[in-house]
C-alpha cells in the first residue's frame, strides 16, 4: 500500500501548524517592535541603550567571547533562527513545497525578482556613495512572520494557497539572504578558526553519511562550529545554517508510517519553532527596532539610504513579484494557485514589502562600522514595513471576497 496519503496528511498538518504559529508570532513581533520604539523615544531611553550595551562574557580556559548583549542577540540567538530556517529549507526541498519543479517555478521566480528589483532600486538611488552601497541587500528579504500576521487579521477570506505561496516566497528569500550574507558580509578571515569550523562541519557530514539519528552530537558539533565561525570573520549565523542542513531527514520513499513519529530534522524543527517565534524573533525586534526618532525630521526619510530601502521594499518588492508572476503565467512556465487572481497577487506583492527582521539584520551587518547609516537604514525599514503592511491589508480587505465565517452571519 502506498504511503502517499500518510505523507500528504503529515504535510497538511505541518503546514497548518506552521501558518498558525507564524501568524500569531507576527503579532508578537509587531508588539515587540512597538515597545522598543516607545521605550527608545521615552524619558527612559538611556536605560534601553544601557540594556543593549550590557557586557556579557563567556570564558573556557583561554577561549573567551566577550560582547555587548546586542551582539549576543544578533550573533547568537539569530544563529538559532538561521538553524531553523535551514531545517525548514531542507524539509521543504526533500518532502515539501520545494520538492518538485512544478511547485518551485512560481515562488522561485517571484522570490528572485523580489530580491533583484529592490536591490537595483536601492543601488540606483545610492550610486556613487561606496559606504551607502554596502546596504544594497537591506530591502531584499520578506519577513514571513510579520506578513502572515497581517494575513491572519483578514481571517477566513484569505485562501490557503495565498498563505502557502507567500510562505514559500519568503523561505526562498531567506535562502537568498543567507547566500548574500555569506558572499558579501564577511570580514577579515582567520584561517585557524575556519579550519576548526571546517573540522566540525566535516564531522557532522560523517555522522550524516553514517546514518546517525541522535541529535546531541550534531548540536554539540554545531556549537563548536558556531564558536569557530564567530572567531573566523565569517558571520556566526552561517554555522546555524550548516548545522541545519546536516541534520538527518527522511525523504518520501523513506517516510515514517506513524504520523506521530518524526525524523530528527522534524523533531528539532518542532522543538525550536515556538522558541524562535515567541522569544528569539521578538527579542531581536526589541533589541534592533528601538530607533530614537527625536533626531530625525520628515525630510530625513528622503535621504538616499532610507529612501532606497523604503522604495526597494514598498515599490520594488511588488513590482518584482508581479512581473515575475506575469511572465511565468504568460510563458506557460507556471500558473496562479487555485483561488488566486491578479487582485490577490497584488496584495501578496504588497505584503512581500514587509522586510523587517531580515532587513534589520542585514542592515546591522552592512553598516556595522558606520553608526550614522544604520539608524537611517532602520528608519527606511520601519517606514517601508509599516506602509507595506497597511497597503497590503487594505488592498486585500477590499478585493478578497468574504470568507465562509463572514457570510454565514
Amino acid at each position: 500500500m502506498s504511503d502517499e496519503p500518510t505523507i500528504l496528511n503529515r504535510a497538511r498538518h505541518a503546514l497548518g501548524r506552521f501558518l498558525q504559529l507564524e501568524a500569531s508570532a507576527g503579532i508578537l513581533l509587531i508588539g515587540a517592535a512597538l515597545v522598543a520604539l516607545a521605550w527608545a523615544n521615552s524619558p527612559l531611553a538611556a536605560t534601553y541603550d544601557g540594556i543593549r550595551g550590557v557586557p556579557v562574557a563567556v570564558q573556557f580556559g583561554a577561549l573567551k567571547i566577550a560582547k555587548p548583549l546586542l551582539l549576543w542577540i544578533n550573533d547568537g540567538l539569530m544563529a538559532i533562527f538561521f538553524l531553523l530556517v535551514a531545517l525548514e529549507l531542507k524539509r521543504e526541498a526533500l518532502s515539501g513545497q520545494l520538492s518538485t519543479p512544478s511547485q518551485l517555478s512560481l515562488p522561485v521566480l517571484c522570490a528572485l525578482a523580489g530580491v533583484a528589483v529592490p536591490a537595483a532600486i536601492y543601488a540606483w538611488i545610492n550610486r556613487g556613495d561606496p559606504q551607502a552601497m554596502q546596504g544594497w541587500a537591506v530591502p531584499a528579504a520578506t519577513d514571513i512572520a510579520f506578513a502572515l500576521g497581517i494575513l491572519s487579521l483578514l481571517g477566513s477570506r484569505v485562501p490557503v494557497a495565498m498563505k502557502l505561496l507567500l510562505s514559500t516566497i519568503a523561505v526562498i528569500d531567506d535562502l537568498a539572504a543567507i547566500i548574500i550574507i555569506a558572499l558579501f558580509y564577511t570580514s577579515e578571515l582567520s584561517v585557524l578558526a575556519l579550519a576548526w569550523a571546517g573540522a566540525a562541519i566535516a564531522a557532522m557530514v560523517v555522522l550524516n553519511r553514517r546514518g546517525v539519528q541522535a541529535l546531541t552530537p550534531y548540536l554539540l558539533l554545531g556549537l563548536v562550529a558556531w564558536v569557530a565561525v564567530l572567531k573566523s570573520g565569517v558571520h556566526a549565523t552561517l554555522a546555524g545554517v550548516a548545522t541545519g542542513l546536516l541534520i538527518p531527514h527522511l525523504d518520501r520513499k523513506d517516510a515514517i508510517d506513524d504520523e506521530t513519529q518524526h525524523s530528527p530534522l522534524e523533531t528539532l524543527e518542532h522543538a525550536l519553532h515556538p522558541w524562535v517565534a515567541y522569544l528569539i524573533l521578538p527579542v531581536f525586534a526589541f533589541a534592533n527596532a528601538g530607533l530614537a526618532l527625536g533626531g530625525f525630521a520628515l525630510a530625513d526619510v528622503l535621504a538616499p539610504v532610507p529612501l532606497g530601502v523604503a522604495l526597494g521594499l514598498v515599490l520594488g518588492k511588488p513590482v518584482g513579484v508581479l512581473a515575475a508572476a506575469g511572465l511565468a503565467r504568460a510563458s506557460g512556465i507556471a500558473r496562479f494557485p487555485e483561488g488566486m487572481d491578479w487582485k490577490a497577487m497584488v496584495g501578496l506583492g504588497l505584503l512581500c514589502g514587509i522586510g523587517f527582521t531580515m532587513s534589520l539584520f542585514i542592515a546591522s551587518l552592512a553598516f556595522a562600522d558606520d553608526g550614522g547609516l544604520f539608524p537611517s537604514a532602520v528608519l527606511g525599514v520601519l517606514c517601508a514595513s509599516l506602509v507595506s503592511a497597511l497597503a497590503g491589508y487594505a488592498w486585500l480587505r477590499v478585493t478578497l471576497p468574504p470568507g465562509p465565517s463572514e457570510t454565514a452571519g
